[in-house]
């Protein structure tokens, strides 16, 4: 394992599934053997989160899909990392392409989440990644820096923070980034914390791969050196998902 970097497998369900769905992909997981040495987490829409972490056996956490910046108040529709953690979830995914592109959400927005998220004692998988227009024009790493500088610079605490590296042109396109592709920004991404926040850090931070990952790709791809893990979509809502968490050799 690369310089003890415990490898880390998010599945997120966005806006799918209902009670009797998801009570049989849970029932499916329980079930399932898993490496011990893999930590998974289940991202659950905020009104199943409940319901998933009561039936999840205890060796899978389960994560709140995004979370409001201030504890409580008059914001309509938002839930907050208390309300999470009140309901057994222990962490959340922020900055998901999907909030950035289609809910309009800002790198500052996303930043202060963070900062708040990780007051309360929520683990972050903070998403960063660049669009096909970005990448087309050669300017991933600077798209990707932004993002990354704006969840930087809201961390005290770097071990509650799981960073996910997710191109949008290859998120439920079937497009997958090459390995190679994907090797080559996580080690530009360590390389940007080796700088601008510590040597340390860049060396135990988990950086994870988003991006139409399945049970067909998900082996080469953890082979990487500087691939720690899964962001997984579709997949994580299949039996192809038990794969994917024991795909690190």
């Amino acid at each position: 394992m690369s310089h003890g970097r415990k490898f880390f497998v998010g599945g997120n369900w966005k806006m799918n599934g209902d009670k009797k769905s998801l009570g049989e992909l849970i029932n499916t997981m329980n079930a399932g053997k898993v490496n011990a040495d893999t930590e998974v987490v289940c991202g659950a829409p905020s009104i199943y989160i409940d319901f998933a972490r009561q039936k999840l056996d205890s060796k899978f956490a389960v994560a709140a899909q995004n979370c409001y910046k201030v504890p409580s108040g008059a914001f309509t529709g938002e839930i907050s990392p208390a309300m999470i953690k009140d309901c057994g979830a222990t962490w959340v995914i922020l900055g998901h392409s999907e909030r950035r592109h289609i809910f309009g959400e800002s790198d500052e927005l996303i930043g202060q989440k963070v900062a708040h998220a990780l007051s309360e004692g929520i683990g972050v998988i903070g998403c960063i990644g660049e669009k096909l227009d970005h990448r087309e024009a050669g300017i991933t790493e600077k798209v990707v820096n932004e993002q990354t500088k704006a969840i930087a610079d809201n961390v005290k605490d770097w071990s509650k923070v799981v960073l996910a590296y997710e191109p949008v042109w290859a998120i439920g396109t079937g497009k997958s980034a090459t390995p190679q592709q994907a090797q080559e920004v996580h080690i530009k991404l360590r390389d940007w914390l080796k700088t601008h926040v510590s040597e340390e850090v860049a060396k135990s931070v988990r950086i994870i791969y988003g991006g139409s990952v399945t049970g067909a790709t998900c082996k080469e791809l953890a082979s990487q050196p500087d691939i720690d893990g899964f962001l997984v979509g579709g997949a994580s809502m299949k039996k192809e998902f038990i794969d994917i968490i024991n795909a690190k050799q």
